[in-house]
């Protein structure tokens, strides 16, 4: 079971933007929202070369690197084919306007 730590407000989240939560171990956590204001966590670290996801182009439920352009899905963190790899994806929920984090 697990506990959720409140992380921001759901507006805080720019609309096909991000947001970056650090844990304080482990890497830094992008916290990614939709054009339809769905949200997602994966590790702030492309499976490539290690760019910042969070700094990438949202668009539908991915984001394109930065660095060399490889797709990572939001909802699994994993590269689109023809890349292949993956990075960590966290649980994460809206309640009432609140993001939460799994910890």
């Amino acid at each position: 079971m697990s506990n959720w730590k409140l992380i921001c407000k759901l507006e805080d989240i720019p609309q096909l933007g991000s947001r970056v939560v650090k844990p304080g171990n482990g890497g830094d956590i992008a916290v990614f929202r939709t054009s339809d204001d769905e949200v997602f966590a994966i590790h702030d670290k492309c499976p490539h070369k290690g760019g910042p996801l969070s700094q990438g182009i949202v668009h539908g439920k991915r984001v394109t690197c930065p660095l060399h352009g490889w797709n990572i899905g939001l909802e699994d963190g994993q590269a689109v084919a023809p890349d292949v790899g993956g990075c960590t994806k966290f649980d994460i929920k809206v309640d009432n306007g609140d993001v939460y984090l799994a910890v």
